[in-house]
């Protein structure tokens, strides 16, 4: 979430002045009808952010592996602003974020491999025995 306070703040900043031709120009005005200037977290696709986004199936297996996927598809994401984006002030911060991604998915891994070491060397293949159901044993 505190990605989310940054990139918003990008945001606020690059609109706080738009006149409503540079709104209508952008195509920022449904948008605009619905949240003024608010920020709103939505995806570029129009999207609205929704908890259903978030994923736990309490297997530490399967969610370390969705917290790497996580991770990826915001430093890739990452990736595509820098892309499209030329402005230092914007750049800059966006660079900060998406190296943190690149950490955020390497200590998960580090993670993944520690759970994987504790279990059963026979069931290595990313199942933790421990949840199995006990007519599978």
């Amino acid at each position: 979430m505190a990605h989310m306070e940054i990139v918003s703040a990008i945001v606020h900043q690059l609109i706080k002045n738009i006149t409503p031709e540079q709104i209508v120009e952008s195509g920022f005005d449904k948008y605009y009808v619905d949240h003024t200037l608010g920020l709103w977290p939505q995806s570029a696709a129009g999207i609205p952010f929704t908890a259903t986004f978030f994923q736990s199936k309490g297997d530490p297996i399967t969610d370390l592996v969705e917290d790497m996927a996580a991770e990826q598809k915001a430093r890739t994401t990452y990736d595509n602003i820098l892309r499209l984006v030329h402005d230092h002030d914007v750049c800059e911060p966006i660079k900060f974020l998406r190296e943190r991604e690149v950490v955020h998915f390497q200590r998960f891994g580090e993670a993944l491999r520690i759970v994987q070491d504790h279990l059963d060397s026979r069931n290595f293949y990313a199942v933790n025995p421990a949840y199995l159901p006990d007519l599978c044993k």
